[in-house]
């Protein structure tokens, strides 16, 4: 789409936006309209975040420029890395974000629809196209959708949000199975199709609704998810307006794959051309013959070719660690970043000597395992939260390295500070979602634990729920369940296949 197309929007923003802070319309007006340029006031309704679209997850170098440059002209003290494969950035005054929706625009990037009921940012396998044993690259596609999606934005509109979603292999990074939308490539080129799964209230898994399809034809079948959206989406009830809910509503999975597959057969026979024509990403870059190895080094499919791991504690890396490493990558051939939904940024196609100098750059990296552990942006920001789910997250963090807890001992968390399942609690080996218990009558902070959820294709499962703990008993609790595992001489998961009911017995005393 043209940029004129989008631009011709922000007036009204500005509009609306000088109106919230200046008392004139309330926070729940306002929510509902800026969530369609990817904008939220934040809990202290002093500051709004900004959600920057990054179709498939991709940022090239061009973007992190921008972003950069952005740091340093507002002084933005707060990037979110989310697990939408998104990049946030808050802390924004009502001058910034007003100007920022429009010069992220001169940028190529996009923030409309990146809120509200539209459909949001695509998500893909974040090494698609230099993953060792892929079965291929199908970024190309998830972009190519993304850019169709777009459209939606403008057309009718549908109950709430739509999530579609890429995956390349089993191993389900994008959670392609439980999506709203998900293409899960096949080891013969193409993509199984799974429809109306999802975290959160009412988690489901997605319903396989078509087998082999051919990438080039994959729009046809997001406009029978719209379709279908539409005709029997809740419009009724926003608690339930979701993707998930319709299994149920039709009468069960294979109820909702007939209603789906009528709407497909009514999308082929409209005559619409819906074909794609993509060109693959082909990488020309050459090694420099320096070998390098070591915890964040993958060597990538193409020789001599290195991809750089980083994870920010929390997703949330340091403002003038991306200026950094944005300078650095100046000058560096076809490099780019890819955002994951464990809040892991990947700098890929770098040569030996490359990757040495962007291992320098981003030295503040999660050190372990479990430091690695995904947490929504939080109560302190997020409206909706309850809980300071990045604070609890520092908190375990430093408890465990005071504890001396080895690597291994304990697993990648992840933390939700609410049902919304921002965190996806629900399908981490160790999850927890915000909540709170009664103490002496009066509500204390507190999070609800799950135990073994599993994301990999064909092993997906819920973790199931154990009980609710106090927030300040998490840090102890796994300090402790770190100390068992360690002198077992297992790893996490060695030690909880051998003992499944393990964690709910080291719970017990905590809950």
């Amino acid at each position: 789409m043209r940029r004129e197309d989008w631009e011709k929007y922000i007036p009204d923003f500005k509009e609306k936006t000088e109106a919230f802070y200046s008392g004139q319309i309330k926070k729940a007006e306002y929510k509902g309209f800026s969530g369609f340029y990817g904008s939220y006031a934040q809990r202290s309704q002093d500051a709004s975040m900004l959600r920057l679209r990054m179709p498939a997850g991709r940022v090239t170098k061009e973007k992190l420029d921008f972003i950069a440059r952005m740091i340093r002209e507002y002084q933005i003290d707060c990037v979110h890395v989310t697990t939408c494969e998104t990049i946030q950035l808050h802390n924004l005054k009502e001058q910034a974000v007003v100007e920022l929706v429009e010069k992220a625009l001169d940028a190529g990037i996009i923030t409309l629809g990146g809120g509200g009921d539209y459909p949001r940012n695509v998500m893909c396998s974040p090494l698609s196209g230099v993953e060792a044993n892929e079965y291929f690259d199908v970024m190309p596609w998830a972009e190519a959708a993304g850019e169709y999606l777009l459209s939606f934005i403008f057309a009718e509109k549908m109950p709430r949000k739509l999530k579609v979603c890429f995956s390349n292999s089993l191993k389900n990074i994008p959670h392609a199975t439980y999506r709203d939308l998900g293409f899960v490539a096949t080891p013969e080129g193409n993509f199984d199709v799974y429809s109306a799964g999802g975290l959160g209230n009412n988690a489901r898994f997605g319903v396989k609704v078509a087998e082999n399809v051919p990438p080039e034809r994959i729009l046809y079948y997001i406009k029978a998810m719209w379709l279908t959206f539409r005709a029997y989406g809740n419009y009724g009830n926003r608690g339930r307006a979701r993707t998930r809910y319709m299994q149920e509503m039709l009468g069960g999975p294979q109820e909702y794959v007939k209603a789906y597959q009528e709407k497909l057969k009514s999308v082929f026979e409209s005559g619409e051309d819906l074909d794609l024509k993509v060109e693959p990403h082909e990488i020309q870059k050459k090694e420099d013959g320096t070998r390098i190895s070591g915890r964040r080094i993958l060597p990538q499919k193409q020789n001599g070719l290195y991809t750089v791991i980083w994870h920010p504690v929390g997703g949330l890396p340091r403002p003038e660690d991306l200026c950094r490493l944005s300078d650095a990558l100046a000058d560096m051939e076809e490099v780019e970043l890819r955002l994951s939904p464990d809040e892991t940024i990947y700098i890929i196609n770098l040569t030996g000597e490359e990757a040495e100098e962007i291992l320098r750059v981003t030295a503040d990296s999660a050190e372990t395992v479990f430091e690695t552990s995904v947490s929504c942006i939080g109560a302190q920001i997020c409206q909706v939260g309850l809980r300071d789910s990045q604070g609890l997250l520092k908190k375990c963090i430093q408890a465990v390295r005071e504890a001396g807890i080895p690597d291994g001992a304990l697993p990648q968390m992840h933390i939700s500070g609410c049902p919304s399942s921002c965190g996806t609690h629900q399908t981490g080996a160790l999850g927890f979602r915000g909540s709170f218990l009664l103490v002496d009558k009066n509500p204390e902070p507190a999070f609800v634990l799950y135990v073994n959820g599993c994301e990999i294709q064909g092993q997906e499962r819920f973790g199931h729920e154990v009980g609710t703990m106090l927030e300040e008993k998490i840090p102890a609790f796994l300090v402790e369940m770190g100390q068992t595992v360690a002198d077992s001489g297992m790893d996490f998961a060695d030690w909880l296949r051998e003992n499944p009911d393990g964690v709910d017995y080291l719970a017990k005393k905590y809950l």
